[in-house]
């Protein structure tokens, strides 16, 4: 099973190394490749990245996280893409939870799974774990395709056959748009147990009930509607 790994990242660079390290020590050695999608970055973000072995890095003007994703997605040789944050870190049963699953079921055409967040307050930890595991079964359950943009593994050529990323979306809502048209190609399969840790940056600079609320509006607009409720997004990268 030959997966890439496709990391977008525009001005990361202190997220960057700490994502690639997990990559590395956690992935096994079973990743076909992993390329960093330098997004428009004007930091570092290419420098750090390019320190650790094995990893290639592709420059992608077109600022944009649809951008980078389809750039991911024309530069990955892999017969699965897997696409994981610059912020994230890849636990340690990631790897083997995801050749398992997949090659056991070769009808799933997508599998993703929820955060867990590493840092921020034992408060907003604890009560996104709680919501995650009371909202994402319910609402897979109730639309039959969920996927989170930070932590999902699909075919290359389902991605494809689904029109692959829409460049006309910001940020908001991109990951249920890809995973309503991957579930037109057959089966989108979201795993609890198939997380991965993720920095709380977003819901420490935009706050905890309003960032779900976001999030909740564009995954139902785009599940009815099929369009983001919210056009555009808040950078909230550090500043160097």
């Amino acid at each position: 099973m030959k997966i890439s790994l496709v990391i977008p990242a525009h001005n990361e660079e202190f997220y960057i190394g700490t994502c690639l390290e997990h990559v590395i020590k956690n992935s096994q050695g079973k990743l076909y490749e992993i390329i960093v999608i330098d997004n428009a970055s004007s930091d570092k973000t290419r420098e750090t990245a390019l320190r650790y072995p094995g990893v290639k890095v592709v420059h992608e003007s077109n600022k944009g996280l649809t951008k980078a994703r389809e750039r991911g997605l024309r530069e990955a040789q892999g017969d699965y893409i897997a696409y994981i944050d610059a912020d994230t870190r890849m636990p340690s049963q990631w790897i083997e939870i995801a050749e398992k699953t997949l090659a056991s079921h070769p009808e799933i055409m997508c599998l993703s799974g929820p955060y867990r967040y590493y840092d921020g307050s034992f408060w907003i930890r604890n009560v996104m774990t709680i919501l995650w595991y009371i909202s994402a079964p319910i609402m897979y359950r109730l639309v039959g395709y969920m996927v989170l943009g930070g932590n999902f593994i699909a075919k290359k050529s389902a991605l494809i056959s689904a029109g692959s990323f829409n460049p006309a979306i910001d940020f908001y809502g991109e990951d249920t748009d890809i995973a309503r048209r991957l579930h037109t190609v057959g089966k989108v399969l979201f795993r609890m147990d198939f997380f991965i840790y993720s920095s709380s940056r977003r819901l420490a600079k935009e706050g905890l009930i309003m960032t779900n609320i976001r999030y909740a509006l564009n995954f139902i607009w785009e599940v009815i509607f099929h369009r983001p409720f919210t056009k555009k997004s808040t950078d909230i990268r550090i500043k160097h």
